[in-house]
């Protein structure tokens, strides 16, 4: 009896033993984490907010990518077996695509193996193009004029006709099964770098956009490391690690003297992407939650700590000990992006070009506190912005100052003074030069970290005699508004996808009006400035013309440049790999889990 009972106490202990070994080599790693903004979608051609566009670098690929921990960024073949052939006058761009490609398995595809080829890159090119879709990208991609392209959309708009993707162009070719070809009207030295981002550029199927229809949104299919196992609208995305992806290995080129991703790639190299089996991403909008989300380990990933606990997490920029006995992982970098107040160039009261519209946004660029917004705001962990050029761009020059930057009440005054904004019924606010009531109505959005910056701006306003209410909507709803030119004021931000500034530069370019251009800014001098500039490679001439389109910009100010933010990043000690990219956001291939360190906890 009691060797039987030895027996049954051991196989007990052995049943106990063994699914904790099991567990370590089949569990699936799953990474957590939340996004503060809801998503839109996942159609490249149709999207232009950067959470959804986060999830589609997962599923897509483009031609070219950016070398994970090589700084300065570093561009490196992806769906390309090699970087492009640029002929000698920026005219012609011939890529060779990688043999042996799949699209991740999907019924649009009727159980065939789908190889990918020239012609879809050409098909997922040419529907930027298509007027249905409204495209982000379109005035980066018309501004190139790529040969053919542009008459095919004006065509398509003039005849009110679907958009011919069968016919053929010179400036987009497939020649061959593997090779692409674009052909530009003017020189473009750096148009091959649009292709390192995959969240616009990457390429899809015909069959799956044709499949899906109005639901392509929903359905993201490409030759990335997941794909889309799960979404529930503004609450829950989901990504699978695609059996279907081919066999891609860890490789990099970490600085020498960059510890942090030295150690990194000695650990992760030559190992095969991606790492992590499953994500899981919530939307959580407000700080607190997702702050705790993160204590509670919940998520494994915290990006860009929500400035409310910058004082308690990173007190003097350092991590705090509490957190540092944890293991938690820190990272601390400036943005590549700027926050910005655009102004609706053709509204009655804050729009126009006469010297009396142009005293009023000046007026109320000097009275927004820009270092009490800093201090209270963002928890100083921004800097002021000087001009609408982030840090890391070409053209960024940081010793550069400007009246952006100023924070003078008593000059806003006499401006607003000088140009007829009085207060003639004595009540305390100003009145148009007209008579009428002068009122500003700014878009928000209802958050918490919105809220505070309202309640600065609209101290800041009163303090002048400026009144101003705001219009609370969700950030999608807000960005549809804010396109189709219906909001008089709203805050918001933009971010690099590459060293090249040419969507900062499109935020006063008239043709791109409605899409980058939310200002609706059109000046025929800064548009003859910007298509001039993006014909010369980076040198001293492209720079001079990049100053004056600045210029033009700080002395009309269709925008409000408010801060570059610093962002600082937390992981628990069980996340491995991860560094922040200046540009790129396709990051969770990258990302690898020690579950044994999550299960000590």
């Amino acid at each position: 009896m009691f060797r039987i009972a030895i027996r049954r106490y051991v196989a007990i202990t052995l049943l106990f033993f063994i699914p904790l070994s099991s567990y370590a080599q089949t569990s699936p790693k799953v990474f957590r984490y939340a996004f503060p903004i809801a998503e839109t979608g996942f159609d490249p051609a149709q999207i232009s907010d950067a959470y959804s566009r986060r999830v589609v670098t997962a599923v897509l690929e483009s031609l070219l990518q950016f070398d994970h921990l090589a700084r300065p960024a570093k561009i490196v073949p992806n769906l390309a077996s090699e970087l492009p052939q640029v002929s000698a006058d920026f005219k012609t761009i011939t890529f060779k695509i990688k043999k042996g490609i799949y699209f991740a398995d999907d019924p649009a595809f009727k159980g065939i193996r789908r190889e990918v080829t020239a012609e879809d890159v050409i098909y997922s090119f040419k529907r930027h193009y298509d007027p249905k879709l409204k495209s982000y990208a379109i005035n980066t991609l018309q501004s190139s004029k790529v040969l053919g392209l542009n008459a095919l959309r004006t065509q398509a708009i003039k005849n009110k006709t679907p958009f011919p993707y069968d016919t053929e162009v010179e400036g987009a070719r497939a020649l061959g099964r593997y090779t692409v070809q674009f052909k530009l009207e003017d020189p473009a030295p750096r148009f091959h770098e649009i292709f390192t981002d995959p969240s616009l550029y990457g390429v899809v199927a015909r069959e799956v956009i044709e499949f899906y229809g109005d639901k392509i949104m929903e359905h993201p299919v490409g030759t990335g490391p997941f794909k889309l196992g799960e979404w529930r609208r503004s609450s829950k995305i989901v990504l699978l690690k695609s059996p279907e992806y081919r066999e891609v290995l860890y490789e990099a080129e970490p600085q020498a003297e960059d510890q942090e991703a030295q150690a990194f790639y000695q650990k992760l190299k030559g190992k095969r992407l991606p790492f992590v089996d499953r994500i899981e991403i919530s939307i959580i909008e407000e700080q607190q939650p997702r702050w705790l989300a993160f204590l509670n380990e919940e998520h494994d990933f915290l990006e860009q700590l929500p400035n409310d606990f910058a004082p308690i997490a990173i007190p003097n920029n350092q991590l705090a000990p509490h957190l540092k006995k944890r293991g938690i992982g820190f990272s601390r970098q400036a943005a590549s992006d700027i926050r910005i107040t655009y102004f609706n160039m053709e509204d009655p009261v804050v729009g126009g070009y006469t010297p009396e519209k142009v005293a009023l946004r000046r007026a109320i660029s000097l009275a927004i506190n820009i270092e009490e917004e800093i201090r209270l705001a963002h928890r100083n962990q921004a800097i002021a912005a000087q001009s609408l050029l982030p840090p890391m761009t070409t053209g960024y020059d940081p010793t550069f100052k400007s009246e952006m930057g100023d924070f003078n009440p008593a000059r806003a005054k006499a401006l607003l003074e000088l140009y007829g904004y009085k207060d003639r019924d004595k009540d305390g606010w100003r009145e148009l030069p007209d008579g009428k009531p002068l009122q500003l109505v700014c878009a928000s959005q209802p958050d918490q970290a919105t809220r505070q910056l309202d309640e600065l701006f609209k101290k800041n306003m009163a303090a002048v005699g400026i009144k101003v209410d705001f219009k609370p909507a969700k950030w999608p709803q807000n960005l549809k508004s804010a396109r189709a030119g219906k909001l008089q004021m709203w805050r918001l931000g933009f971010f690099a996808t590459e060293a090249d500034p040419y969507s900062f530069l499109q935020l006063a370019y008239g043709p791109a009006k409605g899409e980058t251009n939310l200002a609706r800014f059109e000046l025929p001098a800064y548009d003859a400035l910007y298509n001039q500039q993006k014909t010369l490679p980076n040198g001293p001439e492209r720079l001079a013309l990049m100053a004056q389109a600045r210029n033009i910009t700080l002395a009309y100010l269709p925008y409000k440049a408010h801060v570059h933010r610093i962002l600082n990043d937390l992981t628990h000690p069980w996340v491995i790999g991860y560094k922040r990219h200046p540009f790129a956001r396709d990051f969770f291939k990258y990302l690898d889990i020690d579950e044994s360190k999550r299960r000590s906890k």
